[in-house]
Parts: C-alpha cells; structure tokens; sequence
C-alpha cells in the first residue's frame, strides 16, 4: 500500500511538472499551481467594493460573490494553473506636438485576450490528449477570477503597492491567465513576502493621486480606468488635466517601478508595436468616422473604450497639450454627433482658444441641446474671455 502511495504521488508529481512544461511549450513565461480555494484577498475585494472604489464597473458588484470560490466558474475544479504572457517591448520615442500616449499593453496589433485564448485552447488540447478525464476551463480576466491572488498562491510573485502582480525576473509587464483544471496536483509555494521595501514611486508618481494608500486603488481616480472604463461619460473636470497625455490607458506606477527596469522583452509577435498606435496623433484621431474607427481598431484593446470614449480622450489631450496647432481639429468636432466628443472639444478649446475661437463656439452654443455640453461651451467661452482680458 505504501508503494502505491508512493506511486500515486510521484504520478501526481510528473502530472503537474508536465502540464507546467507544456504550458511553456504554448509560449507561456511563467506558469504555477495553486488549490482551487477561496483565495485570502476575497474580503480585501469585497471591503474595496464596499468603499466604492471600483466606480461604475457594475459587472463587479454584480459578480462578487461568485469571485468566491473558482468552482463558481468551473465546478469541479481542483487546481489552478496560473500562467504569465510578457508583453514588454522596446520603448517609442517620446511624444511631441500633438501626440498622445497609449498604454503599452495595447501597442500591438491584437487584442490581447484573443493572442492568450489561442494558447490556453491549445494548452487545453495538450492536457486532454494526455489525460482524457482532465477537465479545463481557461480564463482571460473575463471571468470572476482572483487572478492576481491565485498567481500568488501559485508562487508567480507578490502584490506590489500599484496593486500589480510583481516578479522578481518579470516585474510586471505581463499578462495573467489561468486554467482551471477538475485535478488534484501538486502546487507550488505560495510567494509570502513582498519585495517593494519602502519604496513608494508608484505611489508617489500617479499624476491623479489615485491610490488610497499602498496596495489600495481609488479606480474611480486611475487614469485607466477614466480612459477605458468611463467610457460613457464626461471625465470629472478636476482629473482632466492628470490625464496629461495618455489617450488610452496609463503605465505610470509601471513606468517608475525599479523591478520594471531590466525586465526581458516579449517574444511574442502580435504585441510587437504598431507604428501608428504608439503614440497616437490625436488631431488625426478627431478625423475618424465610427467605420473608421472599427477598422483601425477593432482588433485591438482600444476598440473598449469606443469612437467616442477615444475621441473624447484626444480631445483631452490636447488641451494638456498646450499645442495651439490643434485648434482647427478641435473646432471640426465641435459639432459632432456625439455630446461626449462635442464637450471634451469645447473644454480643450477653452484652454488653447484665442479671440478667434470665440465665433466657433458662440455658434455651437445657439444650436446645443445638450445641458452638459452647453455648460462645457459657456465655461470655455469663460476662459478664453478672462484670458483676453
């Protein structure tokens, strides 16, 4: 009987070093196992919910109970196989003029969760052909998944202060994912410490003061989230100008983060940049039609934030900006059919217009129907009049 004990557990253990070998055989960087367990940051989620700090990400609330326990996804999951895909590529030069940032996750020409289901399908297939009675189920932060807890458990790194998973090799320019498999195998060492120290770059860097405090983040402030997520309504007034120069996400507290600085580069060919994304001419962006639109960019993450999410952000950009040049752009979309764009239009006008841009925006606002625009116009008219004065 202890042979077979003994036999069964170094099955298991084989089991689980060759399912992590053909993980980095699908191209993944990093890969650990973890029990399917409710992971010791749930109620740290459910206390962030319950602080209001996730904003107008309803879906989550809607959620949270079943990010729980990952049987509510799979339910006869066992184990946890937590993967990385490294999307760090050679930094663009700087942006000048009227150009905008992108975050760098979305530099490339595919939309990141299609490049990692392709693998996780082709992950899945590896298990099954070897162990027909293994079920899987793969997740790409669609589905109610702790991934950053379980990546921890898994031994993949600590929760850094920016709320990102860190590892010592990779800091953190990657993506997570995961494969729930119905299992039971071997897991790996939970990852106890946390590397940051005293360090509090991240922190100190955010150009919005988003983190309530270490490990903690005030969404609701977060660059990305206001270029992504809130993309529906009119950012707050008093964040516009944090946003300086990023149309579409934001890699500050990455940006500053020491583990981030000799990290390897990614082998994978769809996140190597696309010219025209990294960075984005944000007056040529205000030419875009919603066709237009769809066929730049419906392959790729930036297709989230829609037309007028996008536009809205260029348009904010440019007021940081400060280029007068971008004028003539900002005045096309001054009556364009979207009230999201006519309004960050106006705002931007109202920090770069002069005298002339007066005539402009007096005519859109005898003809604005919408309350918020309209008060957008009149404070913008505002500036530029105090400015003259």
């Amino acid at each position: 009987m202890g042979a077979a004990t003994e036999s069964a557990a170094e099955e298991q253990s084989r089991k689980s070093a060759l399912i992590k070998q053909m993980a980095f055989d699908c191209g993944f960087d990093l890969a650990g196992l973890a029990p399917a367990i409710t992971p010791a940051g749930y109620h740290h989620f459910l206390e962030w919910l319950n602080q209001g700090y996730a904003g107008e990400m309803s879906y989550l609330e809607r959620r949270k109970d079943a990010y729980q326990h990952p049987e509510h996804v799979m339910s006869s999951v066992r184990s946890v196989l937590m993967l990385t895909l490294n999307y760090r590529t050679e930094d663009p030069p700087p942006v000048t003029g009227t150009e905008a940032r992108v975050s760098r996750y979305a530099w490339g020409s595919t939309d990141y969760h299609k490049v990692i289901r392709k693998k996780l399908k082709q992950l899945s297939r590896l298990i099954r052909e070897a162990y027909p009675d293994c079920e899987t189920r793969g997740v790409v932060d669609t589905a109610p998944l702790l991934e950053r807890d379980f990546a921890q458990l898994a031994g993949l790194g600590w929760i850094g202060k920016n709320t990102l998973l860190l590892n010592k090799t990779e800091g953190s320019w990657f993506f997570l994912a995961g494969l729930l498999l119905s299992d039971e195998l071997d897991y790996d060492d939970p990852h106890q410490s946390s590397h940051c120290g005293t360090c509090t770059r991240c922190l100190d860097a955010c150009p919005t003061d988003a983190f309530v405090e270490g490990g903690v983040l005030d969404a609701r402030k977060c660059i990305s989230y206001l270029t992504i997520e809130l993309r529906d309504q009119p950012i707050p007034q008093v964040l516009r100008s944090g946003l300086e120069d990023w149309a579409f996400g934001c890699d500050v507290c990455q940006d500053v983060c020491p583990w981030n600085r000799k990290t390897p580069l990614s082998r994978e060919v769809a996140f190597q940049p696309v010219e025209t994304y990294s960075p984005l001419d944000a007056c040529e962006l205000l030419t875009l039609d919603e066709t237009q639109f769809r066929e730049r960019f419906q392959s790729t993450p930036m297709s989230r934030s829609g037309r007028a999410g996008l536009l809205r952000n260029a348009a904010i950009v440019l007021g940081n900006r400060g280029d007068a040049s971008a004028v003539p752009a900002l005045n096309t979309v001054l009556n364009d059919a979207e009230p999201l764009i006519r309004g960050a239009a106006a705002w931007a006008l109202g920090r770069l217009g002069d005298a002339e841009t007066l005539d402009s925006l007096n005519a859109q606002l005898s003809v604005e129907q919408d309350s918020t625009v309209r008060q957008e116009l009149q404070q913008a008219l505002a500036e530029i009049e105090k400015r003259g004065k």
